[in-house]
């Protein structure tokens, strides 16, 4: 996928992308919290970067832990700037090297207790790199994508339509480029095998200047709770045993091998000098690997694997 111009000389308007993200942090919270009918809770953890780090800014990590309904979901918000731009961020971008940058977004991942229901992750983000004489070079990066550990069609059509819905009012092309985008990019590459069943990714964008990228990356945003909120509601109660929960632990290892490997976000964090705590929320709380382990021929396991993760169009 070819990264969307640069040339875009709309004024980014940065304290309205803030207030949007630190809106969108609370009601996404909420809308989790209320799948748990009233019996799971985030703890709200604002932070601050001291003063002599080489990243300065704020930010809010909300983590629900060993609930009723999951069993781990992070929520987190991040304002932060920095005087040069990291390697992953400047390897991509050889000629914004030297720049200082401020970047902001929101980032999520709910991992589930029963193995019916299915991993989500989202996030939406805004990066402004500047250098003094020069016009800022910015752009909004974010995405949604699912990984279940039991295929279910109305649930991926559903996750899908969602996705396309996000994008429809910025061009009947949107929502194929960026499903294959998402297709590309959460890809464990050494095994030739997705993390799940995508949905949407895009980064890069400044595309129709910044009142519509912006527009378009609120889209992505609002669309994340519709997408996952039914799918929860119509598995959590489905009974599961030791079978399913062993797979779910091993489907797991599956997602912290590509955010430890691959994902861009990852490397980003740790090389600038994040927190930690807050970068490394979306690893799972439990993952289990076993050596050359393939399930048995026939079974609702190897389903997901022959059927559901190969990428296919869904909507």
């Amino acid at each position: 996928m070819t990264p969307e111009s640069h040339s875009a000389p709309a004024t980014p308007d940065a304290p309205a992308v803030e207030t949007y993200l630190r809106t969108l942090i609370s009601r996404i919270c909420t809308g989790v919290e209320a799948l748990g009918a009233g019996g799971d809770r985030f703890l709200r953890d604002e932070w601050e970067k001291p003063a002599d780090s080489p990243l300065q800014g704020e930010g809010i990590t909300c983590m629900l832990e060993d609930g009723a309904v999951f069993e781990r979901a992070g929520v987190g918000f991040s304002a932060v700037s920095g005087a040069k731009l990291p390697t992953a961020a400047s390897a991509r971008r050889p000629a914004l090297a030297g720049r200082s940058f401020r970047a902001m977004g929101v980032s999520l991942v709910i991992h589930p207790r029963n193995p019916f229901v299915p991993t989500a992750h989202a996030n939406v983000r805004f990066f402004i790199a500047e250098k003094p004489g020069e016009p800022p070079v910015w752009w909004f990066g974010g995405g949604f994508d699912l990984t279940p550990y039991y295929g279910f069609e109305a649930d991926c059509k559903h996750w899908h339509e969602q996705a396309r819905a996000a994008c429809e009012a910025f061009g009947a092309d949107v929502y194929p480029r960026l499903k294959h985008w998402c297709d590309d990019y959460f890809c464990l590459k050494h095994r030739h095998e997705q993390r799940g069943i995508g949905g949407l990714f895009f980064d890069d964008w400044d595309h129709g200047g910044f009142d519509r990228a912006f527009a378009f990356m609120q889209s992505v945003g609002d669309h994340f709770l519709p997408a996952y909120q039914p799918i929860v509601q119509r598995r959590n109660d489905v009974a599961y045993g030791a079978r399913e929960r062993d797979w779910q632990l091993y489907r797991r290892s599956r997602y912290a091998e590509f955010n430890l490997v691959w994902d861009r976000g990852t490397l980003f964090g740790l090389q600038s000098g994040g927190r930690v705590e807050s970068i490394l929320l979306s690893m799972p709380p439990l993952a289990a690997w076993r050596y050359a382990f393939h399930p048995e021929a026939g079974s609702p396991e190897a389903a997901l694997i022959e059927d559901y993760l190969p990428p296919r169009d869904w909507v």
